[in-house]
């Protein structure tokens, strides 16, 4: 139920002046590089402040083993587990008479790409025109700070949410969902789930599906001086072979949404990326061995089997128009990501909620889109039969170099988080 005009304003003002405290803890955050393997002291400082704040919290490292039977897995190859930590703090109220809520936000980042081309370094935030810098500022630490904050707030103004709320610190997002997958089996649920990832203030109707490949090519390692007389096989050479037979995927697969009842404006939802390519040890040397390892968008409803036995027919394709692969085909292996497509449908009781905190903040109707992208949404809404909302502040350079949260565009989105949770969960005096 929505709250009063003076209440409302309440939460607000507080959600203002606790604004740049927010920040300072947003900086801090970045301050971590959390990257792949390296997430371990950023859970630990998240622990720290949860617990600070009044939070039960639960601290644990993710166990493939717990997890790998599980609808939503993401196959694990060529990775270590070891600092793959999960942490949920849960607000309790004395009664509970609302509806409770899972806010879940990741803390792994991507790489800085190349940190010599950011104007100051990637992990030291810099806050300038309206914008703070830094990886992961936008994609999601500041998400995650603005949950936390928005119920910081409603502590302001003298509540508590009237409902158990479970502040969901992930890992595992940018390459497989796990971390989320992991919160589930951990046995946590809700009413409904916030995912405070920034594609801005619109509610998320849609987001693909996702797979990683790679694949793993030998060659016939030579002297390169004896290239022409028809000897060796350079395996980077086949695998930029391989690449284009893949790449016709993506309009092959964007044909598709002509029938698709969401996707079908969209103007290209799939796409399919050459994310990394290695392979040589020598230059004189003809390589003997390229790893290509590649991101394959996938349209909602799409079976995942299907598709994987399309992309390894294509493979299989490219080896039978050239001689050596035909004889020597690569080692196909599915790692990472093989998310299912989500749609949020229309009516739901969740988004009316954020619709009216929307419309508290903004003055105007909230609004809508489809993404091309994937988030830990899924899991909740797919796998727990509950529904999810992605809303947030604007990000800019998301994975590029100077990555950047808009703060206006911040601050609005934690006044919207708090009136949502003050909507959603009600709300009870401290």
């Amino acid at each position: 139920m929505a709250v009063d005009a003076t209440t409302r304003q309440r939460i607000l003002d507080a959600v203002d002046a606790g604004f740049d405290a927010q920040l300072d803890f947003t900086a801090q955050m970045v301050r971590f590089d959390s990257t792949r393997g390296n997430e371990a002291a950023m859970q630990e400082f998240m622990a720290a402040a949860l617990r600070e704040r009044g939070y039960d919290v639960d601290h644990w490292k993710i166990e493939v083993d717990d997890i790998r039977d599980m609808r939503g897995f993401a196959p694990v190859e060529f990775v270590d587990y070891a600092q793959a930590y999960n942490v949920v703090g849960t607000l309790t109220p004395r009664q509970a008479t609302g509806r409770s809520l899972i806010i879940n936000g990741h803390i792994d980042v991507v790489p800085p790409c190349d940190a010599a081309r950011w104007t100051t370094p990637p992990f030291e935030p810099r806050i300038e025109d309206g914008r703070m810098y830094g990886r992961g500022a936008g994609d999601m630490k500041s998400g995650l700070a603005a949950g936390i904050y928005a119920i910081e707030a409603l502590k302001a103004a003298g509540f508590r949410p009237a409902a158990p709320v479970y502040l969901q610190s992930v890992v595992e997002e940018e390459c497989t969902g796990n971390g989320a997958l992991a919160c589930i089996q951990r046995g946590y649920k809700a009413d409904g789930a916030l995912v405070p990832e920034p594609f801005g203030p619109s509610i998320m109707r849609a987001e693909v599906g996702l797979m990683w490949l790679c694949l793993d090519i030998q060659g016939d390692p030579q002297h390169a001086s004896a290239a022409f007389q028809n000897v060796g096989a350079n395996a980077l050479e086949k695998a930029i072979h391989i690449w284009p037979f893949l790449k016709r995927l993506e309009t092959e697969w964007n044909a598709r949404k002509a029938d698709h009842p969401v996707y079908r404006d969209h103007p290209h939802p799939i796409r399919v990326n050459l994310g990394k390519l290695s392979g040589g040890d020598w230059v004189s040397s003809v390589p003997a061995t390229a790893r290509m390892e590649v991101r394959l968008g996938v349209l909602e409803g799409e079976d995942l089997a299907q598709i994987r036995q399309e992309i390894l027919d294509r493979v299989a394709e490219a080896c039978a128009a050239d001689p050596y692969l035909r004889d020597h085909p690569p080692k196909a292996t599915f790692h990472g990501f093989m998310a299912d497509g989500y749609v949020l449908e229309p009516g739901s009781e969740i988004e009316a909620a954020m619709g009216r905190a929307h419309e508290a903040v903004f003055g105007t109707p909230v609004t809508s889109t489809i993404s091309s992208a994937v988030t830990d949404a899924r899991y909740f809404g797919l796998y727990q039969d509950t529904p999810s909302i992605v809303y947030g502040a604007v990000c800019g350079q998301p994975h590029g170099i100077d990555e950047y949260v808009e703060l206006d565009s911040l601050k609005q989105a934690t006044r919207a988080y708090a009136l949502f949770i003050a909507d959603w969960c009600g709300l009870e005096p401290l």
